[in-house]
């Protein structure tokens, strides 16, 4: 059966690789993304792929894009609510606005994305994948705003999958480390500031993604040092969070020092 599959964010980064993962399993494909040119070009490397324009922060724009997707496929067997963004600062840095702008893209962009789907789901005794991250169980400085974000998707993901265990409709948290995106980069042109030893290549990644969600896993975390971060913050969190106030406070009187 050829599964009909919906992916937000998938101009880029782990959305575009999804895009090429599920293409080679066969998929029909609605891509969504606010940058249209990026989804057009994709799509031509793909066999059967619908680009959509679409702006997760709007509640408009993703209904629109999902009847859409609805109008070409009949109905969605897999969505993939992939959208976010990220800013970094300090609590005291980070403006209240940028707080939102994070949250209405990696929060309410997710819960919008799964709102206009699930019927559809419903009907096809579909999969939903969630996609998070390991700051969604640590949270470091200067991460505040994303990784608020994405403790709130785990949330979502662990309520909303026991919400719909009787449905049929199975929900897949995924949690990377550093893989392969430009959501690190402060603009287009920058160098990713992790070092390359540290980052999966997206392709790699969204294959590992695509199989935990295909086989209904519950969560998925995505590479070792990312497997590594979320048992320590789980299992030892009193420690975790002492190394890491200790090595931000030395951090920071280096800082003025220098």
């Amino acid at each position: 059966m050829t599964l009909s599959v919906l992916v937000t964010g998938a101009s880029s980064g782990i959305g575009a690789a999804l895009a090429r993962e599920y293409d080679k399993r066969g998929a029909r494909l609605a891509l969504l993304a606010r940058r249209k040119d990026r989804l057009d070009a994709l799509a031509k490397e793909l066999r059967d792929a619908l680009p959509i324009a679409c702006d997760v922060t709007d509640d408009a724009s993703v209904q629109r894009a999902t009847r859409e997707a609805l109008g070409a496929f009949g109905d969605l067997d897999v969505v993939v609510a992939n959208a976010g963004i990220s800013v970094m600062g300090t609590v005291e840095e980070v403006s209240i606005d940028e707080y939102k702008r994070v949250f209405e893209t990696n929060v309410f962009g997710v819960l919008r994305t799964v709102k206009a789907s699930i019927g559809s789901l419903k009907r096809t005794s579909g999969r939903v994948g969630i996609v998070g991250s390991v700051s969604g169980f640590l949270s470091l400085p200067g991460t505040s705003a994303y990784a608020m974000s994405k403790f709130a998707v785990r949330a979502l993901a662990e309520a909303f999958g026991a919400e719909l265990a009787s449905s049929g409709v199975s929900v897949t948290h995924i949690a990377p480390g550093f893989v392969e995106s430009e959501i690190r980069k402060a603009n287009e042109s920058a160098s990713d500031p992790v070092p390359a030893f540290l980052i999966m290549p997206n392709d790699r990644a969204a294959h590992q993604i695509a199989s935990a969600i295909q086989d209904r896993h519950a969560e998925a975390v995505i590479t070792n040092h990312g497997k590594a971060a979320m048992f320590m913050a789980t299992r030892f969190p009193r420690t975790v969070h002492g190394v890491v106030r200790l090595a931000s406070s030395q951090i920071a009187s280096r800082v003025k020092r220098g």
